[in-house]
């Protein structure tokens, strides 16, 4: 309608607008009578639960998965996990650990149901990640420890607690370092070879035949000073529970081989850790920590007045953060090359 001057004045342009108003309102008001899910298809679309099937457990033991878990465990509201593959035509997401994926597709649904998307999963490094190429244009989102990932799944964090104090556990040891797979080429056993020169290391796990019981592993590291938090491979964000549980949470100062340091001080503060890097030499280095007063050790732990340790270890935990992150997802795009973003 224009509200140009009619024939019959301003008034009676406002007469029509009205009754065209009404006339509008009650043609909607009709149309959502006799077809009331047309205005609410988005809302009922949300009531309804998110379903989504985990292709295969990224553990060794896969859980029992019940309907309402992540209600019950982490209060997330609106989501169902499921193993059973027959849920495929009803999955809203499925997701595909990595160590599932074999060469070929013949273990991948042969369809992908309109809207539904694929999850990549992985806290591998891309040195221990192998044919990814195969899985071009096949994923919507990538879930790992890189945190430009879709759904972003750290190692540990650490989470604010004011009412915390310092606890500095009673030191026996200097240096010690728990190590399964030694092999010769990786950076870690050069740095370390290097380093024991210098001061003695005290070596537990597979690699020296002194494996640690579970309950005996923050114990016997605690007693140290310090603790080699040297990740098997250095790429960035990747950062391992070397450093959350087996220096932070045991209550030893991580001396850590890794990406550079600006990145560890993305997730932990510049004054809780040493960096190899931070050193002209591993001489320079084991001088440092051999000479380090008490006082100075001591402020390593300051962090503990404002921060706890917490350690993501359970995977049910980690697949229900996919429901959080649902939402905020950009849906129907696919990764070109896989190889090529967990390797950049």
């Amino acid at each position: 309608l224009s509200l140009r001057r009619s024939p019959w004045g301003w008034s009676g342009g406002v007469k029509v607008l009205v009754t065209a108003g009404v006339f509008v309102t009650t043609l909607w008001n009709l149309m959502f009578f006799f077809n009331p899910s047309k205005g609410s298809g988005e809302d009922s679309k949300h009531r309804e639960p998110l379903v989504i099937l985990v292709w295969e457990w990224p553990s060794k033991q896969a859980p029992n998965v019940s309907r309402d878990m992540c209600h019950e465990l982490y209060s997330i509201t609106g989501c169902q996990i499921s193993t059973e593959r027959q849920l495929l035509h009803q999955a809203n997401v499925v997701v595909f650990p990595h160590s599932s994926l074999r060469p070929g597709r013949d273990k991948l649904p042969k369809e992908r149901p309109p809207g539904q998307n694929w999850v990549w999963v992985s806290l591998e490094s891309p040195s221990n990640t192998r044919a990814l190429a195969a899985w071009n244009q096949t994923f919507n989102w990538v879930m790992t420890y890189r945190q430009d990932s879709d759904i972003f799944i750290p190692y540990g964090k650490l989470v604010p607690n004011w009412s915390a104090t310092m606890n500095i556990p009673a030191k026996t040891n200097l240096v010690s370092w728990v190590i399964s797979n030694y092999h010769r080429t990786q950076k870690r056993a050069e740095v370390y070879k290097n380093l024991s020169r210098y001061l003695h290391v005290n070596i537990y796990g597979k690699a020296n035949n002194k494996p640690l019981c579970k309950d005996c592993l923050l114990p016997t590291i605690s007693k140290s000073k310090f603790y080699l938090a040297f990740e098997n491979s250095i790429h960035r964000d990747y950062i391992t529970e070397k450093l959350w549980r087996n220096s932070l949470l045991a209550g030893t100062v991580p001396v850590v081989l890794g990406p550079p340091r600006a990145n560890y001080e993305q997730f932990i503060p510049a004054d809780s850790f040493i960096h190899v890097n931070d050193f002209g030499s591993l001489e320079e280095l084991a001088t440092f920590l051999k000479t380090m007063n008490s006082s100075r050790y001591r402020q390593y732990f300051a962090w503990q007045r404002r921060f706890s340790v917490k350690l993501y270890t359970d995977w049910r935990e980690r697949i229900c953060a996919i429901c959080t992150a649902y939402p905020h997802l950009l849906h129907g795009r696919l990764y070109p090359d896989l190889q090529s973003w967990f390797n950049s």
